[in-house]
């Protein structure tokens, strides 16, 4: 299985998911991008490193980024966009090409104190972990 998750800025969302599955499906090739890069979000790496040791080679990359790498988005089995945004500018994908979304907040726009928004991040990160048990148990 190769997948791949798509994001506005390839910076926090999409990364977490990257990590997530990859931890819980290590034998998938699993990849993150962004219709954009917007460098990695400093709060994502926090909340993550939470979990477990981060990925050496964990950067903000866009789809041309993994083309360029030997991964055009011909190659994915399935696509998972995590923001609306992501959803309008997705490439039209090939017919062979799984599709799911899921529309989930962005944590990066919250906001109140340091705890709060770390909060938000931990959330996002949590509610991604029990959907993507889910795909990789029936998948």
């Amino acid at each position: 299985m190769k997948l791949l998750f798509l994001c506005t800025g390839n910076s926090c969302r999409s990364q977490m998911g990257e990590i997530l599955l990859r931890r819980l499906r290590p034998e998938w090739t699993v990849l993150s991008a962004g219709v954009e890069a917007h460098g990695l979000n400093p709060r994502m790496q926090v909340v993550m490193a939470e979990t477990g040791e981060l990925p050496s080679d964990l950067r903000s990359k866009t789809l041309d980024d993994l083309a360029v790498e030997g991964h055009p988005l011909a190659s994915f089995d399935v696509v998972l966009t995590l923001c609306g945004d992501a959803l309008d500018r997705c490439p039209v994908l090939p017919k062979a090409i799984a599709h799911e979304h899921w529309g989930l907040p962005d944590p990066a726009k919250a906001t109140g104190t340091e705890d709060e928004i770390l909060n938000r991040f931990r959330a996002v990160r949590d509610d991604l972990h029990h959907r993507l048990a889910t795909f990789a148990a029936s998948h």
